[in-house]
């Protein structure tokens, strides 16, 4: 998937906001869902960042079950594809579409080493899960990787997955300008999403991404579980004026 595709699949110029469900329970769930829709949002990631995979999976099929159509995604928290590729499979088997999978690692190694990469590369191929692969590279609390090493970890992921993905050192971090830019050009017409420290207060200095994942930043404040509709639309207002361009910029 290049770019231009990745953009039309969700149908946005500008980079594409999917805010990042930090879920407790069901209802609570259903409840965010709500405002990422009514925020106009393309879709959004659902994590199980306090619980198991296990306790995770009836929260799923509830959120699918109440928005068959919504776009959403699903991290299951420190689990590589190697697990989580087979249990979507499952999931699809039952009816209940998943339609994207983020791995935090996505066991790049930035030296060529990338036997593990290509073992799950090979599950993927093999199961009947078909949604986007959101891949992290070079992404936060995983095996440090140095700055000038991050070139070759972005080429080298580029055939690993659908969605480059990057973040700053921390949940709520920036990341670093430069990080950014290194990717961006490394791996070239390929999707980058940034997964940590946007917010509407920053989000123009990342016009380059294509997908900004979203938590703290539009959640409400002190709140580390719960969407606050304003700075949802801000954050949204912000992608809407970087899809139209810099002649938008010039005319202000």
């Amino acid at each position: 998937m290049n770019r231009t595709a990745f953009h039309a699949h969700f149908k946005s110029t500008g980079p594409v906001v999917l805010p990042v469900i930090h879920v407790l329970d069901i209802n609570r769930t259903l409840a965010n869902l709500r405002e990422v829709i009514g925020a106009g949002a393309q879709g959004c990631f659902l994590i199980n960042h306090d619980f198991e995979p296990e306790r995770f999976l009836p929260i799923i099929r509830a959120a699918r079950s109440a928005y068959p159509s919504l776009w959403i995604g699903i991290n299951f928290l420190a689990v590589t594809g190697r697990v989580a590729f087979p249990m979507l499979a499952e999931l699809d088997a039952e009816g209940c579409h998943v339609d994207a999978y983020w791995a935090d690692d996505a066991c790049i190694d930035e030296h060529g080493q990338n036997t593990e990469a290509a073992e799950i590369a090979a599950i993927r191929a093999d199961c009947s899960w078909n949604g986007l692969y959101f891949g992290g590279t070079c992404f936060k609390k995983q095996r440090e990787v140095q700055p000038e090493n991050y070139a070759d970890a972005a080429r080298l992921a580029v055939g690993a997955m659908d969605v480059v993905t990057t973040s700053g050192v921390a949940t709520g971090e920036e990341a670093d300008l430069g990080k950014i830019t290194t990717f961006r050009d490394a791996i070239g017409d390929t999707p980058l999403a940034l997964a940590s420290g946007i917010s509407p207060d920053n989000a123009l200095r990342y016009a380059d991404v294509d997908c900004f994942m979203v938590a703290t930043g539009i959640n409400r404040p002190g709140n580390f579980y719960d969407i606050d509709p304003d700075r949802l639309a801000a954050l949204m207002g912000i992608s809407r004026h970087i899809g139209q361009g810099p002649q938008h910029d010039a005319a202000d």
